[in-house]
């Protein structure tokens, strides 16, 4: 079998959620773990950071995937979905993986995968793990693709956990409540491993403090530790003062990632920066000064609040849920424009009747589906 053909086969012979939804989504970690086991286990042959959330964690992957690309470690990443190229999903120091490598794989494993029904979650995980444990990675940055305790990539012990932001998504999958959804990303807290939560969510911090007792992980809440004390947006850069706590310092950073969402994630980055130091890494303030300035170039990230035309302004961004528009709208405040014409696909589990709701009276509307 070719590229072409492999593609093919992981789109249309197996289970993916874009496609068919929750019927895909296998209960528990069972699949995941024979087909790694089948492999050798390559999830134990490299270190990890695993990051979950609803909203953040492809952002806050991508930051730290860059920083510690800068810091001259030799970083794998794993994300999902991915828009436009499937091995999008897969990158090494921000190179994807070659499909020469994607075709011997599935190539091999075809008669074993078609035997087990694993999903298209499922084989890619293993393929992405077997790919980082080949390469001999010094530590590979892991996205959970959904919730957390029952995600195919939380077999990792990892060296540190973060989650980002909780916020309504996949309920039908993940909880009808905020509570239940953030128990469900919890999941990814570990027996002895630290955690950072990005941000205080007042009302779910005891979900997070009482997993993290409960499995003697330490808890860092990063805005309680960081602060951003200024900030101004140009045109390529959004320019952010950061002072820690205890300190009168500011320390200066320059992100390429211009969505004031943003904001947020760069927080975690830095707690986790400074967990990682204390761990025998070594990340300097240069380190994290060129890694969130060059997230883009390093690392290939799409899709967060990207221009991707001039005239007329056009920007994609991948906020997909009422949380992210929310977000996306607060930038498109910020812009100097006369006709604003929006172009949007939802997939079926988005609760599109609220979002609908703060969507701007004065635009052009375009609805299309999202393939």
């Amino acid at each position: 079998m070719d590229y072409p053909e492999i593609i093919d086969f992981l789109y249309s012979r197996l289970p993916i959620f874009q496609k068919d939804g929750a019927s895909a989504l296998k209960v528990g970690l069972s699949g995941v773990i024979k087909i790694c086991e089948y492999l050798g286990n390559p999830q134990h042959k490299f270190k990890s950071i695993h990051i979950a959330g609803t909203n953040g964690k492809g952002s806050t992957s991508h930051m730290m995937a860059s920083i510690l690309q800068e810091a001259g470690y030799k970083t794998g990443l794993y994300t999902s979905p991915h828009l436009i190229d499937f091995r999008e999903r897969i990158r090494l120091n921000g190179q994807m993986i070659p499909k020469p490598y994607i075709v011997e794989f599935v190539t091999q494993l075809k008669p074993f995968i078609e035997q087990n029904s694993f999903s298209f979650f499922e084989v890619t995980v293993a393929l992405a793990f077997k790919y980082f444990a080949d390469n001999e990675v010094d530590i590979a940055v892991i996205e959970v693709g959904l919730g957390g305790r029952l995600d195919s990539t939380n077999i990792i012990t990892p060296e540190l956990s973060i989650i980002t932001n909780i916020s309504d998504d996949h309920k039908q999958i993940l909880g009808e409540t905020l509570p239940e959804i953030a128990t469900e990303k919890a999941g990814i807290i570990k027996k002895n491993v630290p955690v950072v939560i990005s941000i205080t969510q007042p009302d779910l911090a005891h979900i997070f403090k009482e997993k993290a007792l409960k499995e003697g992980a330490e808890i860092f809440f990063a805005d309680s530790n960081f602060k951003i004390v200024e900030e101004q947006l140009n045109k390529k850069l959004r320019s952010i003062n950061v002072q820690k706590l205890g300190s009168t310092k500011k320390l200066k950073y320059n992100l390429d990632l211009l969505g004031t969402y943003q904001l947020q994630n760069v927080l975690g980055v830095l707690q986790v920066a400074e967990i990682l130091n204390t761990n025998g890494y070594n990340i300097t303030n240069i380190h994290l000064k060129n890694g969130l300035k060059k997230v883009v170039k390093n690392t290939g990230l799409l899709g967060r609040w990207q221009q991707i035309g001039d005239k007329p302004l056009i920007i994609c961004d991948t906020g997909h849920n009422f949380a992210g528009i929310s977000e996306v709208l607060k930038n498109i405040v910020n812009q100097k424009f006369e006709n604003l014409i929006m172009v949007i696909g939802f997939v079926k589990d988005k609760d599109v009747e609220n979002i609908l709701k703060i969507l701007p009276k004065n635009a052009h509307y375009i609805f299309c589906e999202a393939n």
